[in-house]
């Protein structure tokens, strides 16, 4: 599983110019599934997402997380995550989760966050939408649950 989080003071998805979610201050994440993703993956990145310490503490340090600031998040689904242009320039998808499973993890990671108690907003799973985000930083960190970086 793919990820990446954008420390955001505001973000919406937008479908068929219709507004379908919306937060305040706290985090866009564009999450992306796996072929080999499994449970694991879910919990392991629903964990770094509620716990990645990149907002700011009394002293100005990046030493809180979403759960610390009762930050909000908005999970888009992004299968292009998995592009592969190792081999030309046309992104391959070989390794991106066929939709039925792209979209049972990625509804999993939102309930998980939920779980942790997040105040969790998602995109439209396979729509084509729009999304429009204020990065506050700019902070911008890339996670893998295959620990790629």
């Amino acid at each position: 599983m793919r990820a990446v989080f954008q420390r955001v003071t505001s973000a919406k998805v937008v479908v068929d110019d219709v507004e379908v979610a919306s937060t305040g201050p706290g985090a866009l994440v564009f999450l992306g599934v796996g072929k080999d993703d499994t449970e694991k993956d879910v919990k392991y990145m629903a964990g770094k997402i509620a716990g990645l310490r990149v907002f700011a503490d009394e002293e100005g340090k990046m030493n809180l997380s979403l759960l610390d600031v009762s930050g909000e998040v908005l999970v888009v689904s992004q299968f292009t995550l998995y592009g592969d242009v190792k081999k030309g320039k046309r992104p391959g998808f070989d390794k991106a989760a066929p939709p039925q499973k792209g979209e049972e993890l990625y509804s999993k990671v939102a309930e998980e966050l939920q779980r942790l108690g997040l105040t969790v907003k998602t995109g439209v799973f396979g729509a084509y939408m729009q999304v429009e985000l204020v990065n506050d930083g700019p902070v911008t960190i890339l996670l893998s649950s295959e620990k790629e970086f």
